[in-house]
């Protein structure tokens, strides 16, 4: 069985979409809060590694907390990235999947996933 940890935003209607597709293929996955409980440090590096070319997509840019923020991504380190993204779980995009502890999913795409788990 294939592995997958899901962060999500109960109010979120694409965490909504993405999570009644896995469930319409039957997949299982471990749902996490992604507010109560932002995605751990490994993980947001790992995202960090997969999206360096644009940092920028890791980040739920069409939030409030990050338009009242008013950030500039590519002046920050990587360090300040994951503090930023770890004071606030509404700063990270989401549904924010991990897949078999070694692939950062983001957003919900339904041909991605599928690509990704069938």
């Amino acid at each position: 069985m294939k592995k997958i940890i899901f962060y999500t935003y109960l109010k979120c209607s694409t965490c909504r979409k993405a999570e009644k597709w896995l469930k319409s293929k039957d997949f299982e996955f471990q749902l996490i809060d992604i507010v109560k409980e932002p995605p751990l440090v490994n993980y947001l590096n790992l995202a960090l590694e997969q999206y360096s070319d644009d940092k920028k997509r890791i980040f739920n840019t069409r939030g409030k907390v990050f338009k009242t923020l008013n950030l500039d991504i590519n002046g920050l380190s990587k360090e300040e990235i994951i503090q930023l993204l770890l004071s606030d779980g509404k700063l990270i995009k989401r549904p924010f999947l991990i897949y078999e502890g070694k692939k950062v999913i983001l957003g919900f795409n339904e041909i991605q996933y599928a690509k990704q788990f069938i």
